[in-house]
């Protein structure tokens, strides 16, 4: 029998240590087994894949049946690494017998190991049932992306003291209800901090500072292939959509002019190297 991949007390590990946790978005198999070799310690399959990968504006579009697909996607190309999948918007949210069975289907037909809702105290008597039915559970406060609308747009959350004190006070009932870590997303490094030391659960941040257990980015972020906005928190470490563009632009040149295939590049059939000679 194949070992299983590691389990979230990877995460409880790492916070009782005292070492940080690196998490990286992934949508498709070539991604995932590059992030696997790099010793990731896990992969998100995000909803953001509507954003980065399908073109929408915003992660609403995205559909149960894609976030199945692509993470069944990244699961083939993992065999040791957490694979964590977002549960897309109006999944969870209209009833708790629907969440449950959406969530059940990305560990059982998309082969992730956990899942990810975004909310705090509205979702908590969602993360306790599907933690007793062995889901694990990933929370996400802060900006959360599928509230964008209600938000206005992209915005920083806990800005005033209620806020903050609203993000620290649903955090702790995110992890009292059992979720194995959260997810703090666009909101100031102070609050970060303090919810970091509040919980005995890791903190994963993107847009939160450095005081968090963990960070997550998009991994077409990290690698130059977003065409346009840039997140601030974010960095580039290798600008791979210019070299993937410089190497299109020669294969086109070669191709029209005529410099690819070489012959070497094709298949020789000595009988049929005339072709005047077929009809004969």
């Amino acid at each position: 029998m194949p070992p299983l991949p590691n389990s979230i007390r990877v995460f409880a590990e790492r916070k009782r240590a005292g070492e940080r946790l690196a998490v990286v978005t992934a949508y498709d198999c070539p991604t995932a087994r590059l992030a696997e070799r790099a010793d990731i310690d896990a992969i998100l399959v995000g909803d953001s894949v509507a954003m980065v990968v399908l073109g929408h504006s915003t992660t609403i579009p995205v559909t149960m049946e894609e976030m199945i697909h692509h993470t069944r996607a990244v699961s083939r190309g993992v065999t040791s690494t957490l694979l964590i999948s977002d549960m897309p918007f109006m999944s969870y949210q209209a009833s708790e017998d629907d969440a449950v069975a959406n969530a059940g289907r990305l560990l059982k037909e998309a082969g992730a190991g956990a899942v990810k809702m975004e909310g705090g105290e509205r979702v908590t008597r969602l993360v306790r049932r599907m933690t007793g039915c062995g889901i694990p559970v990933m929370g996400h406060l802060g900006m959360t992306p599928q509230s964008v609308r209600q938000f206005g747009g992209f915005r920083v959350q806990g800005k005033s003291r209620e806020e903050a004190n609203r993000i620290l006070d649903e955090a702790r009932l995110l992890e009292d209800a059992g979720a194995f870590a959260v997810v703090l997303e666009l909101v100031p490094t102070e609050v970060a901090e303090a919810v970091t030391r509040a919980l005995a659960i890791p903190t994963i941040g993107i847009g939160a500072g450095a005081a968090c257990d963990g960070e997550v980015q998009v991994v077409h972020d990290l690698l130059g292939l977003t065409d346009g906005f840039l997140p601030r928190h974010s960095r580039v470490y290798a600008d791979v959509g210019e070299i993937v563009e410089s190497a299109l632009r020669q294969y086109v040149a070669d191709v029209r002019e005529r410099r690819f295939p070489a012959p070497e590049n094709g298949t020789s059939v000595p009988e049929l190297a005339d072709p005047l000679a077929w009809n004969r």
